[in-house]
């Protein structure tokens, strides 16, 4: 299966109830051969309008980091959520929503083969990376699972509301880049 057979057949995704009350399918956004996946939660009301991830004001955030790191959503790196439609007041996804969304997460981490994949805060990393992470102590770790490596960091929601955290997160980005270099045959364009 290809991106966009992939795409086309989660537009149609009735798998759970958040189906009923989405605009947007969310599918996720970058290109196919990232070597770097950023995975989120779940879309909140500006995705859910649009349709693409991270474009509201924690998205506004992200990408400023993003750039801060020569990172490029429409360039080289990839981002997608646990779920694909927003649950109903940006309330976290219930245990058997992230079960029914899990293969469409499942089938763009095979599609793409990163090398390495960020969790934008606590629920993604509980879901990737451990179901005891806890984002406050071991924020900006890097954890390898089957070659991949994985870290977790804040949300850039939480850090619109816990600013102090900030510095914290630019950190984990820092270390991302320094990890980027390290590991990655492509992302960076040759100088």
């Amino acid at each position: 299966m290809d991106f966009e057979t992939l795409q086309a057949q989660c537009l149609t995704c009735t798998r759970c109830p958040l189906a009923e009350t989405r605009q947007h399918v969310v599918f996720g956004q970058g290109v196919p051969d990232a070597e770097v996946l950023f995975v989120g939660e779940g879309p909140g009301q500006s995705e859910d309008e649009q349709g693409l991830p991270f474009v509201g004001r924690s998205g506004q955030l992200l990408d400023k980091y993003l750039f801060a790191i020569d990172l490029d959503r429409n360039k080289n790196c990839y981002i997608a959520n646990i779920v694909k439609c927003r649950p109903p007041q940006n309330r976290d996804p219930l245990p058997e929503e992230s079960a029914a969304c899990m293969p469409w997460l499942r089938e763009q981490f095979r599609l793409l083969r990163p090398k390495i994949v960020v969790c934008l805060g606590r629920v993604a990393a509980k879901q990737m990376i451990d179901p005891n992470f806890s984002v406050t102590k071991q924020h900006g770790q890097f954890f390898e699972k089957g070659g991949v490596l994985f870290m977790g960091t804040f949300h850039p929601a939480a850090l619109l509301r816990q600013g102090q955290n900030k510095p914290e997160a630019f950190a984990d980005f820092v270390a991302l880049r320094e990890k980027i270099q390290a590991v990655c045959t492509h992302t960076y364009p040759a100088p």
